[in-house]
């Protein structure tokens, strides 16, 4: 779903229950206070509404991806998927669809497009009265010459714009996961501990770490525990232990989403008084915050998640994609609907084609082919005879004006166009954009290599998918 700006999210409480943003210094003196204990004594039904009270922290790049070389000119949240969309668009809509509208996007690596496509998808949309998605590329200052270091390095040197509203509550978001989460019931649920921090689980009880450590919980769903890699030797893993002793010994591990929700003061006070020289927030301010006793609760996810940490997990989650089952993310959700940048394309024109278990693009041109379980992005171009079966096809960023092709047969590089030529077969493959693929090409990994690097040439192959680099030539008649 395209976002126009008459967009406009809303969540309204009684009158009674909260005051306006403007007056939370004197409205709620006690959330604005920590205890002793550092427990928020304000009972969860006088909070104002997420829209007023939380901002997003959402970072569109993450650390040690093995998406190479689709991040080669991008980062992980740019990635096109599932036709139309970049995969930051699913966080950000969840943000959306859990009215929280103070939403700031941390970039560094690669940002480029992921700047241009926040900036122009989201904008311009009202997202209720203060709503905003904002932009914060890494910078340096007088104070700090060198560009963020980490999510925790981010976030302190952000902290001047990210204090600017009133809010009570960070939730700190990595943008580059496929789920679809009601950030409503983790905020609740943080709110109801009375919890300085509450982080985000999967909801089976496992030893795998997905990326972002292994939590352990007792039986209060407390976090007494941290293991960043448990299959590390013990010596060299990062383990932290709570200060404070329990009587039950139910221990059980949760693999961790990386997200979080941070109390605005507590934010404050890990990253700039106790561990002022902290980088990252996963490894080095949570296992930190554990060890100086605060309250660190867990909240279990049980939905779909899936974590682009790979090809393998970038590929698998376009394939579902094209499949009807209740275990995959789904993009026609019309009670969580996922937001992008309206682009004004005309509808794919298809002459003759044969497709099935498939998902199409806009604007693309489909000329006597057979398509099977495949995702064609945006302004795809395919010659007639073409079989393409169990690929991403990622499209085009422009149409090409001079499509000249030699009338010999033999095709030179500048004359091959963008797009899928005649009679080409591609099979578990990704074609990234603007690629131009020759005629009567064989994508096929016809010796069954699991993983190789041709990059010279214009592809790779990992975990037996051909990756076609971004605007490489294939030259006609090439078998891969």
């Amino acid at each position: 779903m395209s976002l126009s700006p008459s967009f406009n999210l809303k969540i309204r409480l009684p009158s009674n229950c909260y005051k306006p943003a403007s007056n939370l210094n004197t409205a709620f003196p006690k959330i604005l206070s920590i205890t002793n204990s550092q427990q928020y004594e304000c009972p969860t039904f006088l909070y104002p509404p997420a829209n007023q009270s939380v901002a997003a922290i959402v970072f569109g790049d993450g650390s040690h991806s093995q998406l190479y070389p689709l991040t080669k000119r991008r980062a992980e949240g740019a990635l096109p998927i599932s036709g139309n969309y970049r995969l930051i668009d699913a966080v950000i809509s969840n943000c959306i669809n859990s009215s929280i509208t103070k939403i700031y996007a941390l970039t560094q690596f690669n940002s480029t497009s992921l700047n241009s496509h926040l900036s122009r998808a989201y904008a311009g949309a009202r997202l209720g009265k203060d709503g905003f998605v904002e932009v914060i590329a890494a910078y340096q200052s007088p104070e700090d010459h060198d560009w963020f270091q980490g999510t925790a390095d981010a976030i302190r040197r952000c902290l001047w714009v990210l204090e600017e509203y009133p809010v009570m509550e960070f939730l700190v978001l990595p943008g580059y996961h496929l789920y679809k989460m009601d950030y409503q019931k983790l905020i609740e649920a943080h709110r109801n501990s009375k919890a300085d921090i509450t982080v985000s689980v999967l909801s089976s009880s496992r030893d795998e770490d997905l990326g972002f450590g292994i939590f352990k919980l007792n039986a209060q769903s407390q976090v007494i525990d941290y293991r960043e890699n448990p299959m590390m030797d013990p010596l060299k893993s990062t383990s932290v232990k709570n200060s404070v002793k329990f009587n039950d010994d139910a221990h059980h591990n949760f693999p961790s989403m990386g997200i979080c929700v941070v109390n605005k003061n507590i934010m404050r006070k890990l990253l700039m008084e106790h561990f002022p020289l902290a980088n990252d927030l996963r490894s080095e301010v949570i296992p930190g915050a554990i060890s100086l006793g605060m309250k660190i609760c867990a909240h279990q996810f049980d939905g779909f998640w899936e974590d682009m940490r790979s090809i393998g997990a970038y590929y698998r989650a376009n394939m579902e994609s094209t499949r009807k089952t209740k275990n995959a993310y789904s993009f026609y959700d019309k009670d969580s609907p996922v937001y992008t940048l309206p682009r004004n394309l005309p509808p794919t024109l298809i002459t003759d084609a044969l497709i099935t278990d498939s998902v199409i693009g806009n604007g693309c041109i489909l000329s006597k082919c057979m398509i099977k379980g495949t995702v064609v992005g945006m302004r795809t171009i395919i010659g007639e005879g073409v079989v393409i079966e169990d690929s991403v096809i990622m499209g085009s960023d422009t149409y090409q004006t001079n499509n000249v092709q030699n009338g010999a047969g033999e095709e030179k590089d500048v004359c091959i166009p963008v797009g899928i030529g005649e009679g080409s077969h591609i099979r578990k493959a990704i074609i990234d954009k603007n690629a131009r693929i020759g005629r009567n090409v064989m994508i096929i990994n016809r010796d069954n290599v699991q993983d190789g690097n041709n990059e010279k040439n214009g592809f790779i192959i990992s975990g037996g998918i051909v990756v076609i680099l971004r605007s490489a030539v294939i030259p006609g008649g090439s078998i891969i």
